[in-house]
């Protein structure tokens, strides 16, 4: 996994007039372009402008994005004086994934730095890159006296007042719904990503930020001061029950993540690996190890169901049967009765032939959750402990619960279970936790995230029955564009509150939403009783995908992907609204001069009923696919070999 950068110099594009000074760059294929501006009412500060090109008119999406940074002892926001702008350069890049929308990563941008001074000489450089896909910037100081802690961070993005917007309010574990709106109508705290429509419905424009590091905190947006300008603002006191400090303290020379802003169609949002992109590369030199791979989950059916023993084994038996790798041992493993133990329960599981993964507590203060094992994680030297016994018992992966803050110590910690983790080989995945943030790339066993409202909320809230309907089209254009999304999905029977999604929007969700770590999370009897054609697709199906293409939808109302696992092809529809329709679907995007063995499972006559057709199809067919209200259908697509 080397990334391969090719440098070229490019005259820079630099218009001076009598009423401000600009700096604009375009990407690659013309379609983006990035303008930085002088206020021309206050002469020290600066601001972005970003303009998309779409059938040869040009739209501009975001009049203004303030800039600056504010410390304890310097502010960058005001009084920045242009120093100059270097060359611009190219920037490509070139490398591969292994879990993900997409295997094999290409991407090209225009990039410039911006170096400004203050009066008193003190620098601040900002990097602009173009792609083709968005725009993206970070802050850097070159040169840092000691430690410096940052107030406040200036950057806002100005939002037209006609723009639709996709929003979330925040909360520290990320598990709210999007909402829809076409003027800012609550000020308040919002989650990333934010996806917006500009007012001519021109282009889509998702709002996020990646490549996070150890010298800063998660940022989220907030509206107070002016309800259609959405600044970035720091982690609330109270997060982690008040644990931590809410402003970031930087040192040395520093960046700041990047300000990410994925812009196109839908399709571009959806398809776009951009925080990826931008994000670290691969640190981990072997990766053998690393199997994304589908989980059987008691939790949904059984919220005490690791502690006994005997619904363990049905589950383990349950991946044994449907050929999944995998099965988790949720919370109270610890505590288990009922016929056996942890080490019985291990030693059940890989007689299947089956690999464990087990839940932990995050600990600490921070966390209000008193479930064990609590602090287990929660220092380097209890980790590599615990680690080192989970490595002799044969546990390939960790689940650890409960962060509740995106704090500067918190990153620092979620990085540190990370990096200890790959020393013994073990796969992670967050619960309770950010959205992500670009680090799957740089620590390719980082298999997942929650930070979603998922299934696990038909067991809490009887709200989610009539939420989920369109919830679940919202999200493939909001939360997962940014990373892989533990929802759990996939759910044939009823939890604590039934669902009123069909069986095919059901087995829909394995497509639609990516996790390197899928868990399916419906109990034994749920799958055993489907028709053969369902067992069977969903025994076979893949996590983690060589390419990854938007057919059809709109959030809020239905979507279509088709997900591509070397020759063969996936594709997931789900209807959200409360009546039926017809679904055409084109096969162009196959590949000429093949035939495909197609299976199209699909509503049948009710909703809990399931339809199946076999047809030999090309590229140049289409389907007429009937989906009910709340509805859904699944389809393979395997090259015909002669």
């Amino acid at each position: 996994m080397k990334r391969i950068v090719l440098v070229f110099f490019i005259s820079s594009i630099i218009v001076a007039n009598v009423r401000s000074q600009r700096l604009e760059l375009k990407s690659p294929n013309q379609k983006n372009t990035v303008g930085l501006w002088k206020d021309l009412e206050d002469q020290g500060r600066w601001f972005l402008r970003v303009e998309h090109m779409t059938a040869g008119a040009r739209t501009e999406i975001l009049p203004r994005i303030d800039l600056g940074l504010i410390t304890d002892k310097t502010d960058f926001s005001k009084g920045l004086r242009w120093v100059k702008s270097g060359k611009v350069r190219e920037v490509r890049d070139d490398y591969k994934m292994l879990h993900g929308k997409k295997a094999h990563r290409q991407n090209v941008a225009k990039e410039v730095t911006v170096q400004f001074q203050l009066p008193d000489k003190s620098p601040l450089n900002v990097v602009i890159r173009a792609y083709n896909d968005g725009i993206t910037f970070r802050y850097v100081i070159p040169e840092i006296d000691g430690d410096l802690t940052v107030k406040e961070e200036m950057t806002a993005y100005t939002i037209p007042d006609s723009t639709r917007r996709w929003l979330q309010k925040f909360n520290p574990a990320n598990e709210g719904y999007y909402r829809s709106t076409v003027a800012s109508e609550e000020q308040q705290d919002w989650a990333y990503p934010a996806l917006f429509q500009s007012p001519d419905s021109a282009c889509f424009y998702l709002l996020h930020e990646a490549d996070l590091g150890r010298d800063y905190c998660g940022t989220k947006l907030t509206n107070y001061q002016n309800k259609n300008e959405y600044k970035l603002s720091f982690p609330d006191d109270w997060n982690g029950r008040g644990q931590g400090q809410p402003e970031p303290v930087i040192s040395e020379s520093w960046h700041s993540p990047w300000r990410v802003i994925i812009i196109g169609s839908l399709a571009d949002i959806v398809e776009s690996t951009l925080v990826e992109d931008v994000s670290e590369p691969n640190k981990l030199e072997n990766t053998d190890w690393i199997k994304p791979g589908l989980v059987s989950w008691n939790y949904w059916s059984n919220n005490h169901g690791t502690k006994d023993y005997q619904v363990v084994t049905e589950f383990a038996d349950l991946a044994a049967q449907m050929g999944w790798p995998y099965t988790l041992l949720d919370w109270e493993w610890d505590a288990m009765i009922n016929g056996g133990d942890l080490d019985d329960a291990l030693e059940y599981i890989h007689s299947k032939g089956v690999k464990p993964l087990i839940w932990y507590n995050s600990g600490g203060d921070h966390t209000w959750v008193a479930a064990t094992p609590k602090d287990r994680m929660l220092t380097h030297e209890n980790r590599v402990a615990e680690f080192k016994k989970l490595k002799e018992k044969g546990i390939v992966g960790v689940k650890v619960d409960f962060f509740e803050s995106e704090k500067q110590d918190m990153i620092n910690y979620y990085l540190d279970i990370i990096e200890d983790a790959a020393e013994y080989e073990i796969m992670v995945y967050f619960h309770g936790c950010l959205v992500p943030r670009g680090w799957q790339r740089t620590y390719p066993h980082l298999m997942t995230y929650e930070g979603v409202r998922g299934a696990e909320w038909y067991n809490n809230v009887p709200d989610f029955t009539y939420e989920a309907p369109v919830h679940n089209t919202i999200l493939p254009f909001t939360r997962n564009v940014v990373g892989s999304m533990d929802y759990t999905p996939v759910t044939f029977t009823n939890s604590q509150h039934p669902h009123i999604t069909s069986y095919g929007h059901e087995q829909a969700l394995g497509v639609l939403f990516e996790s390197a770590f899928q868990h399916l999370a419906d109990r034994p009897d749920g799958y055993q009783s489907l028709p053969f054609e369902a067992k069977d697709f969903l025994s076979d199906l893949p996590v983690a995908w060589d390419e990854t293409k938007l057919l059809d939808g709109f959030p809020g109302r239905d979507v279509t992907i088709a997900r591509k696992k070397e020759e063969n092809w996936y594709i997931g529809g789900i209807n959200g609204e409360d009546k039926s329709k017809k679904q055409t679907l084109s096969l162009d995007f196959l590949a000429a001069d093949t035939q495909y063995k197609l299976t199209l499972i699909a509503d049948g006559v009710h909703d809990k009923k399931l339809s199946t057709k076999y047809l030999v199809v090309d590229r140049s067919d289409s389907l007429d696919i009937k989906m009910l209200r709340r509805g859904g259908f699944v389809v393979s697509l395997i090259p015909v070999i002669d």
